[in-house]
Parts: structure tokens; sequence; C-alpha cells
């Protein structure tokens, strides 16, 4: 890619009901990790790359995220609310689109963490995405070595990066992080109303338009308290690197 993404979205709508009772009374996003919320690790990921407006969704104790960014002034903040009805993955990126441009835009979940390896892997991302060949390029990692997470893959990629779902296979030796690099053309027939982004993968990787590449630092996906605790040990004991306030 000649020019580096300059918008990105962080999902934050989710109900965090695995990780009760620690969200009874606070958004899942807003959950701290050795210091700082996983919403603010994600933005500061994103910041890290010069990616200038971020869009995050909210539904569930929206107000509390609000009011946390409200001094945040990098990356810029737009929000897009699901008042109503929450849309999962795939139905709030459809619903934020206007807000993202016309170029390939990040992706970032709120429920992980990563440290970054040989380069920021956000860069990575943006380094390997060819638009003539790509509508979506997600960040994956080794399930042998991913850490809160006891699924059993979702992926296989080949020499060139093209992935593979796993659907009936016992296992496949990558998951899936989390953070991605999507154009708005991956949503061109998206249905309406909630609906996954697994459902948009799939449709790439029928036209061969769904690539990856393998993470090569720490990473740590939160769902449960006993996640949560776990990412504690590894990420607390990782020396923070950079101002850790908000960007304002």
């Amino acid at each position: 890619m000649t020019e580096c993404p300059t918008h990105g979205m962080v999902l934050a709508a989710g109900l965090g009901r695995r990780m009760r009772p620690i969200t009874d009374n606070l958004p899942k996003p807003l959950v701290p990790l050795a210091g700082k919320t996983l919403l603010d690790r994600a933005l500061d990921q994103l910041q890290a790359v010069n990616v200038s407006a971020a869009t995050v969704n909210l539904h569930y104790l929206g107000d509390m995220i609000e009011d946390h960014l409200a001094a945040r002034s990098k990356p810029r903040i737009t929000f897009s609310w699901e008042t109503d009805l929450l849309l999962e993955t795939g139905g709030g990126v459809a619903a934020a689109l206007m807000t993202l441009g016309n170029n390939p835009f990040y992706v970032v979940n709120a429920d992980i963490a990563w440290e970054d390896g040989s380069h920021l892997a956000l860069n990575r991302l943006a380094e390997f995405w060819r638009d003539d060949t790509m509508d979506a390029l997600l960040l994956l990692h080794p399930i042998a070595q991913a850490t809160g997470y006891d699924g059993a893959g979702d992926y296989r990629y080949d020499d060139q990066g093209v992935l593979t779902r796993r659907r009936d296979d016992a296992t496949a030796p990558y998951v899936f992080c989390g953070v991605q690099l999507l154009h708005p053309r991956l949503f061109a027939d998206a249905p309406a109303g909630p609906f996954s982004l697994t459902r948009l993968y799939d449709e790439a990787e029928v036209s061969g338009r769904l690539f990856g590449i393998v993470h090569d630092g720490a990473w740590h996906h939160i769902g449960t308290p006993a996640g949560l605790a776990e990412a504690e040990e590894i990420f607390g004991a990782i020396p923070t690197t950079g101002d850790d306030s908000n960007g304002g």
C-alpha cells in the first residue's frame, strides 16, 4: 500500500457477559489491563500508525465510553450508536461505513491486547496489502502461542497468504486476532441489520480475496475474568513505551 490508512474502527458495543461480574457496571472496553483500558490500548495502537480518525461503536453502557473519551483528541473520535439493536461485528462496521472513508481501514476488537513484534502489526498489514487482489487482510496468531484462547483455531493460509476457514476440520493452526484491514467494497452486498463479519470473510474467501499475515508478537484474548488475570501477568510484565495518556 502506497498510502497508510488514515481511518480505523474499534468494536466496543459488546455486552461483555462472559466478563461478569466485572462488567456488571462497567463496559468491557473500559476494563483496565496493566493500568490502561482495553479501549485506550486499541486507540493507542491506531494512533501509533498515524490513524487520524477512529470510529467507536457503542451499545452497552455507551455513555460511560463517551465520557471516558471526551478528553481524547488523537485520533479524532466518531461514535456510532447501536441504541435499539446490537448489530454484531459486520452490521456494526456496515452501519459506520460513512465515517470510514473510501479506502482500506483498520478494524480492531476491544477484547484483545497485543504487543508488536519486529514491526508495528498495523504497519505490517498496510505493507502487505495489495488493493488489486484483496478485500480483507486479517492478522493471525498461532494457536499454540495464543494466551487467553482455548478454541480450535480459525484459519489455514498458503505461502501467498490466501486464507481458508476451518469449517468442518477439527482444528486450524491460526486464530484470527481481531485485528484487520478491510476495503469498503467488502460491504457492497452486505445485508441490513445484525450479521457477523465472518459472513463477508467467507464471501471474500470464495472469490480468492481473503488474505492473512501472522503476528510476530504477544497476543491475548480477554474473554473472562480468568483471562484478564492471565493477561495482567503477561502484559503487566512488559515494559510500556511512550506516553500512557489519552493523547490529549
